[in-house]
């Protein structure tokens, strides 16, 4: 009801975000919080969001059931699974191995098969599967990548957080042809978004 109030109004979000265990997601010393409207820290210096941002970023992609979608930046796991619930199947890049490892694990055990992992740097994307119905990113880019909007098929839509430390918003990019539509729908605080991955030169 609280996400409701707060703007997630499409049904099939509302179910699988009811659908969903988050405990499943949050790591041991924070399970008391694991169904607080709030996010939480998680391995590797990353997070998993809050629920409401998950709610009102899977909404903002519009799906209807039948969608190829790729999701730059696993963290936890929980988006991913909330977008199996909604997509036909997911596609979602972790730069993180350990992230994506557990991730993986709690994919296998809640027996989503809609789930493919990668580990890799998210700015690539996943270009062997391209073109998706809809991009998800879930951290920060100063800009929008073109390396991710390359990726995105015509009629496709492209949710992801713009901007710097200071000031960031979730934007909402439509393709048609060679144009990109862009909407800025809302404030927000997310990690950054880095290329490369730990260890080989890029930041951790």
């Amino acid at each position: 009801m609280e996400l409701r109030l707060a703007g997630v109004t499409d049904t099939r979000v509302l179910k699988a975000l009811e659908t969903v265990p988050r405990d499943v997601f949050v790591s041991d010393p924070f399970l008391e919080h694991a169904y607080d409207n709030r996010a939480l820290p998680i391995d590797c210096g990353q997070t998993i969001s809050q629920p409401l941002i998950v709610g009102l970023m899977s909404q903002y992609l519009t799906l209807a059931g039948r969608e190829k979608v790729l999701e730059v930046g696993t963290g936890s796991g929980y988006q991913a699974a909330v977008l199996s619930r909604l997509a036909r199947r997911v596609y979602t890049v972790e730069r993180h191995a350990p992230l994506l490892s557990q991730a993986e694990a709690r994919f296998a055990a809640l027996g989503l098969t809609n789930v493919v992992t990668r580990h890799t740097d998210g700015m690539k994307g996943w270009p062997e599967q391209a073109p998706f119905a809809r991009i998800m990113v879930t951290a920060a880019a100063r800009q929008v990548p073109e390396g991710l909007t390359d990726q995105l098929d015509d009629g496709g839509v492209m949710v992801m957080p713009v901007g710097d430390e200071g000031q960031q918003w979730i934007m909402r990019l439509t393709r048609t042809g060679h144009r990109l539509k862009t909407e800025r729908l809302l404030a927000v605080r997310f990690v950054p978004l880095l290329a490369g991955l730990p260890g080989d030169g890029g930041t951790f």
